[in-house]
């Protein structure tokens, strides 16, 4: 929905969302779309796409695919100055509960796709950077997880901790180049995926009060927030913040309050 708040600092450039076909993916394009950007998708399933963007369709873990549709995009945008990798996907349990095959498919969607998106990305982000300083940037969604212990959670948390550190690496080698790179870290977000857990929960109603309790704010984050976020880092109204993780979590990372009585 839009706000009076919202402008138009996006106009003129284009944006490719990985994962843009639902939850934070597709609030950030339609965000971006808002603010005057041309958009572009990057879905597995592209249908749910906010109307108005670009959709194109690849697996974040087919390196061929991925450069295919970074290059489909690129044609039909007339360019890249923003590339968001959101595309990503969840794991419940201990270091006991996940066999190896699911370690290695989490890491390749969430750590690895973004490694292939950037890398097709970048040589449009440069040129984007070379013509029109400020505006070339990558953000990552990472979350919570990669800064705080959650319990049945090691394996999306082991994946989240490398999306944090691969963010500070490519911060420092494309600093120089004119790239920013930065990664917004949400709480518990209400998108379709922690809805899918809570369909699974034994008491649905339950574990959505315990996971809206465990945030200060008393509530989950929403989609829209998070993508307020992601653009504020990636608008060339931030063109001096660079190798920034931005929380989102209704203050679950930094706040210690006292029980209530």
């Amino acid at each position: 929905m839009s706000t009076a708040l919202e402008g138009r600092d996006f106009a003129g450039m284009a944006a490719l969302v990985t994962g843009g076909a639902s939850g934070i993916g597709a609030a950030t394009a339609a965000l971006l779309l808002r603010r005057g950007a041309r958009v572009a998708v990057l879905d597995r399933d592209p249908a749910g796409a906010p109307p108005g963007t670009v959709p194109v369709t690849a697996d974040v873990t087919d390196a061929d695919a991925v450069g295919t549709a970074v290059a489909t995009a690129v044609d039909a945008l007339g360019g890249l100055d923003v590339l968001v990798g959101n595309a990503g996907i969840g794991a419940v349990g201990t270091v006991e509960d996940n066999a190896d095959a699911e370690w290695r498919h989490v890491l390749d969607v969430n750590v690895l796709g973004l490694v292939r998106t950037a890398r097709a990305a970048l040589p449009h982000l440069r040129r984007s950077a070379a013509d029109r300083p400020g505006r070339a940037s990558i953000t990552h969604t990472c979350s919570i997880a990669a800064t705080a212990g959650l319990p049945q959670r090691a394996l999306y948390s082991a994946s989240k901790g490398a999306v944090l550190s691969l963010t500070l690496a490519m911060a420092a080698d494309h600093v120089r180049e004119g790239i920013r790179v930065n990664c917004v870290n949400p709480g518990t977000a209400d998108t379709p995926w922690v809805g899918r857990l809570l369909d699974r929960a034994p008491d649905p109603a339950a574990e959505r009060a315990a996971l809206n309790a465990r945030q200060p704010t008393g509530r989950m984050v929403t989609a829209d927030e998070v993508a307020a976020a992601i653009a504020h880092l990636a608008s060339p109204a931030a063109s001096g913040i660079t190798g920034t993780a931005l929380a989102v979590d209704g203050g679950m990372q930094g706040l210690r309050l006292r029980p209530v009585t």
